[in-house]
């Protein structure tokens, strides 16, 4: 598996597994009218062209041998959906097609993100899951992230809430120094 950064050229896979990805994940737990909606907004090609084209978004596919299979998408800046502090890179989306879950790519495109963050020398990493996304609220603590607020998501008609969650950088730069 490689992971590798997208450009505009990759736009039309991008619309194909974020929609998936999404419908794949909550269509269970939606109505398919709200559901239909932001697939409709939120992964439009104009809009997934435009977040492409931002500066302090950056998207990437995990694949394998050349064919998406899953993909990251980080925000630094004003890009972040909730602006926390120019020091904080956001986790915007993580997903990986249904067929290549439970083999690891999720943590490795976790693991990048996290290597991307280091390296942009920020204090922390954060991101918004929704409170009913049992798996991935697990798989967010596993990986040393806590809460520290929510906000509204609205998916259709329908206002849910993430949960906001952070894991800290610094200290463990500060520790790395230390040595």
């Amino acid at each position: 598996m490689q992971i590798r950064p997208l450009n505009q050229h990759d736009l039309p896979a991008l619309q194909a597994i974020s929609r998936q990805t999404f419908h794949d994940t909550f269509a269970d737990s939606n109505s398919a009218e709200d559901m239909q909606s932001y697939l409709a907004q939120h992964f439009s090609a104009e809009q997934l062209g435009k977040e492409l084209s931002n500066l302090n978004t950056y998207f990437y596919f995990a694949e394998q041998q050349g064919e998406p299979i899953g993909y990251l998408k980080l925000n630094l800046g004003e890009a972040q959906t909730e602006r926390q502090t120019d020091n904080a890179v956001e986790i915007e989306r993580i997903y990986v097609l249904k067929e290549w879950q439970g083999k690891g790519i999720g943590q490795t495109l976790y693991e990048f993100a996290v290597q991307q963050a280091k390296a942009r020398t920020v204090d922390f990493i954060w991101l918004g899951v929704w409170e009913h996304n049992r798996n991935a609220l697990a798989f967010y603590q596993k990986n040393g992230f806590v809460p520290f607020g929510s906000h509204f998501f609205q998916l259709g008609n329908d206002l849910q809430t993430d949960i906001l969650m952070k894991r800290q950088l610094n200290d463990e730069r500060q520790n790395a120094l230390a040595k």
